[in-house]
C-alpha cells in the first residue's frame, strides 16, 4: 500500500473531496440548509427527551454530523440526535442525576464518550458483523417500544402538568391519571394544535417543514390563549453560543455506573447508522465500508462529547430529507452543521416563544412515525421466533431499562437461532424412479423402495459441536449397515462433529457395514484432511459425487441379497 492509498483509507474525505465541483457544491449547500431548517425543531424535541437543556439537540446536529461525514463512508447519512438514542439516554443517566442539573449534562457527555470509544475499538477489531447480531426484529420491537415511552413521558408536558416521575412506562401513566384534574386546557389545545397542523401540512405540502411551521402556528396560538403565559409553559430562549467546551466525569465510579448503558448505546448507534446507510445506498447504488462507518460514528461521539454533543447516530428524517433534496456528497452534511450553527447564532432567542405543550405535540407525531407497522405485520406473519423476539423486545422496553431491553432482545435472536443451527436438516435421497436421468429427490417426502444394504443421506447444515446429538440420533437410527453421506450442504465441521462420524465410521464396520462421504466442500476436506481424520476414515470412503460413491460401494453389497432384493432403485442394479 502506497503512502497516498493509505491515508486515503485513513481519511476517507481525501477521496470524494477532489471530485467536488461548483454544481456539486450548491447541490449539496441547498440540501444542508433544508436539513439545518427541519432539525431546528427536532433538536430540541430530542434534547427534552434526553433530559438535556434545549440547545444540547442542536448541538448534538452540528460536530458530530460534520465529522461523521468527514469520516464515514455515505454519501449521504447525516448523524445527530435520535429519539431512541436520546431515550436510552435518558433512563441510563436519569437515575444518577436530576434531569437537565450540570451533573446529569455531565453524565450523560461521559456516557457519549464511552459509547464512541466502544465504537472505535470495533472498529479497529474490524468487529462490525456484531452488528449483525442485532437483527431486524430487536431493532424494530424496540423502536416501537421506545415510541410508546416517548409518548408517555410527554403526556404531562401535553396537559401543562409538572410531575415528579422515575421516567419509566408505567409511573408516567399512574401520575399522569392521578393529576389529571389539575391539567391545562389552554396546553392540551396548544398541544393538539400543534398535531393535527403538522399532520396536515405534511399530507397537504410533503416539502414544506412542517414541523417548524406548526411551531410556529402553535406559538401565535398559545400567546392568544394564554396572553399572561400563566398557563402555557414556554422552552425559552436558547444561548445564542457556539457549543461549549466540556470535560467529561472520568472517575473510575462513574464508568462503572455507566458501562452498561455505554454498550447498548454504542451498539443501537451503529445499527442504526449502518442500517439507514445501506437502505440509502441501495437506492442512489452507492458501494459501503460497513467498518469505516464504525469509524465515523465513533468519531463522532468522542470529539461531541468535548463539545457539549451528547450521543448520535444517523438519523432517519434527516438522511431520508438529505438524499430527496439532490445531496450529491457528504459536503450536504457539513453545510447542514455549519447553516444550524449560523441559524443557532442569529436567531436563538426566538425559541423563547415556543410552547412545550408544542414540543409535546411534535414528539406524538415523532413517535408514531417510529413506529414500523409495515414490517411489524410481516414479522408477525413471517415466523413464530421472529415475533416472539420483537414482542419481548417490545415489553422489556416499556418495563425495564433500555439498554437492558437490547440485550433481551439479542439473547433471545441469539438462542432461537443456535436452536436451527443445532438441529440442520438430514433426509434420505432415493433416485426418482420417473426420470430419464439419475436424479435423487427426499425420500421422506414420497413413497419410494429402500435399497436394504445402503442408505443415500444428505446433511443441510454445519456439523459442530451444538449439532452433533441430533444428527447422530438420526444416523444411528438408520437400520441398512452402509451409510452415504451427501456432504454438500455441510459448511463447517469442527472437531466434535468430525468425531462423531469417525464414531459412527466405526460402529457401522463393527457390524459388517460401513460409511462413505461424497460431494465435500474444500473448506471442510482441508480440515478434515489436515487433522488426519480423513486418513482415518479412509481415503478409499471419500468420493468426489454420488454417482461415483454409488458405483463403488455396489461392488461391495452382499450379492445374495440383492438377488432377493425387489427395490432395485440404483442403475447398478439392474
Amino acid at each position: 500500500m502506497n503512502e497516498n492509498t493509505r491515508w486515503r483509507r485513513y481519511l476517507p474525505f481525501m477521496q470524494w473531496a477532489p471530485r467536488l465541483t461548483g454544481a456539486m457544491l450548491r447541490d449539496d449547500a441547498l440540501a444542508g440548509f433544508t436539513n439545518a431548517i427541519i432539525v431546528l425543531p427536532q433538536g430540541v424535541a430530542y434534547a427534552l427527551i434526553a433530559g438535556l437543556p434545549p440547545e444540547f439537540g442542536l448541538y448534538a446536529a452540528m460536530v458530530p454530523a460534520i465529522i461523521a461525514a468527514l469520516f464515514g463512508s455515505s454519501w449521504h447519512l447525516i448523524s445527530g440526535p435520535t429519539a431512541a438514542l436520546s431515550i436510552v439516554v435518558f433512563t441510563t443517566v436519569s437515575p444518577l442525576a436530576e434531569p437537565g442539573s450540570p451533573e446529569f449534562i455531565r453524565l450523560a457527555l461521559t456516557l457519549t464518550l464511552m459509547a464512541g470509544v466502544f465504537q472505535l475499538v470495533l472498529a479497529v477489531a474490524r468487529l462490525g458483523v456484531l452488528v449483525n447480531f442485532v437483527s431486524h426484529s430487536v431493532v424494530i420491537g424496540f423502536t416501537a417500544g421506545a415510541a410508546v415511552v416517548i409518548a408517555s413521558s410527554q403526556l404531562q408536558n401535553l396537559l401543562g402538568l409538572t410531575l415528579a416521575t422515575d421516567g419509566s412506562f408505567i409511573d408516567n401513566w399512574v401520575q399522569v391519571l392521578g393529576h389529571l384534574p389539575g391539567a391545562s386546557w389552554q396546553s392540551a389545545a396548544v398541544a393538539l394544535a400543534t398535531l393535527l397542523s403538522c399532520i396536515l401540512i405534511k399530507k397537504l405540502r410533503p416539502r414544506w417543514p412542517n414541523m417548524l411551521l406548526a411551531l410556529i402556528l402553535a406559538s401565535v396560538l398559545a400567546m392568544v390563549l394564554d396572553p399572561a403565559r400563566q398557563q402555557v409553559a414556554l422552552v425559552g430562549a436558547i444561548p445564542g453560543a457556539l457549543p461549549a467546551f466540556s470535560l467529561p466525569d472520568l472517575q473510575p465510579a462513574t464508568l462503572a455506573s455507566l458501562a452498561s448503558g455505554a454498550l447498548a448505546l454504542g451498539l443501537l448507534g451503529l445499527v442504526e447508522a449502518v442500517s439507514i446507510a445501506r437502505a440509502v445506498a441501495t437506492r442512489s447504488h452507492q458501494r459501503l465500508d460497513g467498518n469505516q462507518e464504525f469509524v465515523g460514528q465513533g468519531l463522532s461521539n468522542v470529539v461531541g462529547a468535548f463539545f457539549s454533543s451528547y450521543a448520535s447516530s444517523g438519523s432517519f428524517t434527516r438522511t431520508g430529507v438529505n438524499y430527496t433534496s439532490g445531496a450529491r456528497s457528504p459536503m450536504a452534511a457539513i453545510f447542514a452543521g455549519l447553516f444550524l450553527l449560523l441559524i443557532l447564532l442569529l436567531f436563538a432567542e426566538l425559541t423563547a416563544y415556543v410552547p412545550i405543550p408544542a414540543m409535546a405535540g411534535l414528539l406524538l407525531v415523532v413517535s408514531w412515525n417510529l413506529i414500523d407497522f409495515h414490517h411489524i405485520r410481516i414479522i408477525i406473519k413471517a415466523a413464530k421466533s421472529e415475533a416472539t423476539v420483537l414482542i419481548v423486545t417490545f415489553l422489556a422496553t416499556l418495563l425495564v431499562a433500555m439498554e437492558f431491553a437490547i440485550y433481551a432482545g439479542v439473547i433471545l435472536s441469539l438462542v432461537f437461532y443456535l436452536k436451527r443451527t443445532s438441529r440442520p436438516q438430514v433426509v434420505t435421497l432415493l433416485p426418482e424412479p420417473e426420470a430419464r436421468h439419475p436424479v435423487f429427490v427426499n425420500g421422506d417426502d414420497k413413497r419410494l423402495p429402500y435399497c436394504p444394504q445402503l442408505r443415500v443421506v444428505q446433511i443441510d447444515g454445519s456439523l459442530f459441536f451444538g449439532a452433533v446429538n441430533h444428527v447422530q440420533e438420526y444416523l444411528q437410527a438408520i437400520r441398512e449397515p452402509r451409510l452415504l453421506i451427501v456432504a454438500n450442504g455441510i459448511n463447517f465441521v469442527d472437531i466434535v462433529g468430525a468425531d462423531m462420524l469417525l464414531q459412527e465410521a466405526r460402529r457401522r464396520r463393527a457390524n459388517g457395514g460401513d460409511l462413505y462421504l461424497c460431494n465435500l466442500k474444500d473448506r471442510v476436506s482441508r480440515f478434515m484432511r489436515r487433522n488426519g481424520l480423513l486418513d482415518e476414515l479412509g481415503e478409499g470412503n471419500v468420493f468426489p459425487h454420488k454417482g461415483s460413491a454409488i458405483h463403488h460401494v455396489y461392488q461391495q453389497l452382499d450379492p445374495a441379497v440383492c438377488r432377493t432384493c425387489t427395490a432395485r432403485i440404483f442403475r447398478e442394479c439392474g
